[in-house]
């Protein structure tokens, strides 16, 4: 899909580098800009290590691309990231704001003189803030935190670093844009993704709910606010949960698990009738799927059309796709090149990247671009 597109690569840590390894997975080709030394933070943020030295969080979001390693102090390192940049079509960095121009490598400079250039800047708090951003505190900042954990509990951030996540996808979804805009005109673009600002826009309908109604959001554990039943459960042997989204699915639900009094009830045939009846209902179902097996009700529950699955571990999950542990999971958007090469050793290909810049691709692994 993105075959020959060059990106420099000049972030760290994870809503850049996830950025950037999508756009490899689709066939671009990305060379990836190093700290010489240490390389990215995320190289030492372990264990566990592989049988390389390479720690399992870098490997998860840098699969194809190639590395080396440059120094921003030195104006030799400098002079090949300018030929890089000058020659690339993206660009992405996570520099905090003068950075990179105090170096005198300015984008607006370089975009001047590479007018069709795509340059992305991934910020924690916006394009006029130094503030430096990790997803901890865009959690916390962003009401994430407010909303997670069970309703008497603690404040509780997600298992997945989410907002870096969400932001790289928002960078991604940003650079492809950008790029078909220059198709059809041939201008480059300047964009600025923040994680804030990505994952207050994620709040969606949590947000919503509290423009329309004026009141402020809660926690809610594993429920929902605006849908019942639709949360966890624990049958006989395992927790599952289930998920109605509509009064059809109601009345598939109800007599799925044989509660023919809640489902002939016509006070709970709209789902605001459920909302006024959530203890009840939630009573009944907890006492009914306890007992048998999660594996006996999502059986009948599947075959009545209902939504429904069990809480599976990662491990199980990892087990269920074609995951590495080199290349890590699959790609969410596959392309025709989707898994090319591994993560790099840091520098793997610095030095034929400083003789030969991004022809280090068709020198390394025979493609070609027509360029």
């Amino acid at each position: 899909m993105l075959n020959g597109i060059r990106v420099l690569d000049l972030t760290r840590v994870l809503a850049g580098p996830l950025c950037t390894m999508m756009l490899g997975d689709l066939g671009a080709d990305v060379i990836k800009v190093e700290r010489p030394g240490s390389g990215d933070e995320t190289r030492g943020w372990g264990p566990p290590f592989d049988a390389r030295g390479e720690s399992a969080y870098y490997l998860s979001v840098n699969r194809n691309k190639l590395s080396a390693a440059l120094d921003l102090e030195q104006s030799s390192d400098r002079e090949v990231i300018e030929r890089l940049a000058l020659d690339a079509d993206v660009v992405v960095d996570n520099f905090r704001r003068g950075t990179l121009e105090s170096r005198g490598l300015d984008p607006d400079l370089l975009m001047r003189r590479n007018p069709r250039l795509v340059w992305c800047t991934i910020t924690g708090f916006g394009s006029g803030s130094r503030r430096p951003g990790y997803d901890f505190v865009t959690q916390a900042e962003s009401g994430w935190m407010a909303i997670t954990g069970e309703p008497a509990g603690a404040p509780m951030k997600i298992g997945v670093a989410l907002a870096d996540v969400v932001a790289g996808k928002d960078a991604l979804a940003a650079i492809l844009a950008a790029l078909v805009a220059r198709s059809r005109d041939g201008k480059g673009r300047r964009l600025f993704i923040s994680l804030i600002e990505s994952a207050r826009a994620a709040l969606v309908n949590v947000a919503q709910n509290v423009l329309v109604s004026g009141h402020d959001a809660s926690r809610w554990g594993n429920s929902h606010p605006n849908l019942v039943p639709y949360q966890l459960f624990d049958a006989a042997d395992r927790p599952l949960v289930i998920a109605v989204g509509s009064d059809a699915q109601w009345l598939s639900c109800a007599r799925a698990l044989g509660l023919a009094s809640l489902a002939a009830d016509p006070a709970l045939a709209t789902n605001a009738g459920r909302l006024a009846q959530r203890e009840r209902i939630i009573k009944e179902f907890s006492s009914t799927l306890a007992g048998a097996s999660a594996a006996a009700w999502l059986e009948r529950l599947h075959a009545a059309g209902v939504p429904a699955g069990v809480v599976k571990t990662v491990r199980e999950v990892t087990m269920e796709v074609e995951a590495s542990p080199v290349t890590g999971m699959p790609p969410s958007i596959s392309g025709e090149k989707s898994l090319r090469f591994p993560p790099p050793r840091l520098d793997e290909h610095g030095g034929v990247i400083r003789h030969s810049g991004w022809r280090v691709f068709d020198a390394t692994f025979g493609q070609t671009d027509g360029r």
